[in-house]
């Protein structure tokens, strides 16, 4: 492991245009449940889970009533309350570190925890949304949670919520089952998948799309596929960019030859040496 913590370090550290791409592996070492796990959000309330694949439908057929609805207590928003109150841990606050060294230029996560944000990063972009933030159905601003007041509007019988810029129905942030990725967010990722040197993938399993496309548009970006990473796999130095993994487990990513190398381990271990190696090798 350390040759190869000392590895992502050298590459990291001449690296031009490095991004992080970060999963729920980096989450659960705050604490956060995952969704379908032993102790998953959805296996412990699969109501709750049910709730959330019919919320879109209803948002989008009755506004008003859909947010009566999940102001109510119990509702299936009130189990992202301990996301809302979990800390960012050592692998986000190096994420942090990377970034004001000036290493890592962008972090794309799938998480909705806005631990990233916490932690420091000013540069993020939350693909499935966050659970901090609302957001216009119709342009896309975003807003602060506390610039609603949700509860009153409830009782003025003012929902929904409308944008202060465009008057579109509010909803939260976070993608809803059946609802496309928020265009801005897609196209500000697939602009840095292709504009990057280096990617730093950290905690997800990548099988959920389209986030885990873009691991696959940094590679396929150049002009060919040469070399073997270390599990046997094609992986290619010819499209001009370095993917290292940091996972707890291989993913497909590490078996199609995606990425160059992965580091098994802890990301919250990980994340910090590699760091500290960082800072060694630029002296």
């Amino acid at each position: 492991m350390e040759e190869l913590i000392r590895r992502a370090a050298a590459d990291l550290a001449k690296a031009e245009y490095a991004i992080a791409l970060t999963g729920a592996g980096i989450s659960t070492e705050s604490g956060i449940r995952d969704f379908r796990g032993p102790d998953g959000i959805w296996t412990k309330h699969p109501e709750a889970e049910m709730e959330a694949y019919e919320a879109y439908d209803k948002l989008r057929r009755d506004p008003k009533e859909h947010w009566e609805k999940i102001l109510e207590p119990g509702s299936f928003f009130s189990l992202f309350d301990e996301v809302m109150n979990a800390l960012p841990n050592r692998g986000h606050l190096a994420l942090a570190e990377l970034e004001s060294m000036g290493i890592v230029k962008l972090v794309i996560t799938q998480n909705v925890d806005s631990l990233h944000d916490k932690a420091g990063n000013r540069n993020v972009i939350e693909y499935h949304g966050g659970v901090s933030k609302l957001r216009c159905m119709s342009c896309n601003t975003r807003y602060r949670r506390e610039e609603y007041d949700l509860q009153g509007l409830k009782a003025e019988g003012k929902l929904p919520p409308r944008c202060r810029k465009c008057n579109g129905v509010i909803k939260h942030d976070g993608v809803y089952f059946g609802e496309a990725i928020p265009s801005d967010a897609a196209h500000a990722s697939l602009e840095a998948a292709w504009k990057c040197d280096l990617m730093l993938i950290c905690g997800t399993s990548a099988v959920v799309y389209p986030f885990a496309q873009l691991p696959r548009v940094a590679r396929d970006k150049g002009s060919g596929r040469g070399g073997r990473n270390e599990w046997g796999s094609h992986a290619s130095g010819g499209s001009g960019v370095t993917i290292i993994e940091v996972n707890g487990e291989a993913t497909p990513l590490t078996r199609e030859g995606v990425s160059d190398y992965i580091i098994l381990g802890k990301i919250g271990d990980i994340l910090p040496r590699i760091v500290e190696e960082v800072r060694r090798v630029r002296g």
